[in-house]
């Protein structure tokens, strides 16, 4: 399955919820990598791929304030990563989240607006 749609600027609260040993610890061992500290967001061309999307994550568990994550491993070009869903989350279905070891805006040269198109693994 394939997820197209647009990057679009965050609220910046994904580096602080990056960050914390709770999660990383759990990426690191299920997805096999430790994630750049911060999400990508994509504001997606159809947001009923991403209920169809959510039926097949795997979940992390968060604890006390930090709530579970869903996640999928997913890629963008040649970046093997992971789409989240934050089960605490500001955003509506309308926009997911990517992470993956590298910071992916840098690494491919990536401004708001841009068009991108995510593999499902």
């Amino acid at each position: 399955m394939k997820i197209k749609g647009k990057v679009v600027s965050g609220c910046g609260e994904g580096s602080y919820y990056m960050s914390q040993k709770i999660y990383l610890s759990q990426f690191k061992k299920k997805l096999g990598f430790t994630p750049f500290k911060g999400t990508l967001n994509i504001k997606v061309d159809n947001s009923v791929a991403v209920e169809d999307i959510k039926k097949k994550c795997k979940k992390i568990k968060g604890e006390g304030k930090f709530g579970d994550v869903l996640y999928i491993e997913a890629k963008l070009n040649d970046i093997d990563g992971a789409i989240i869903f934050p089960l605490k989350t500001k955003h509506d279905n309308s926009i997911i989240e990517y992470i993956a070891p590298v910071k992916v805006r840098e690494k491919l040269g990536l401004k708001d607006g841009d068009k991108v198109c995510i593999k499902v693994l």
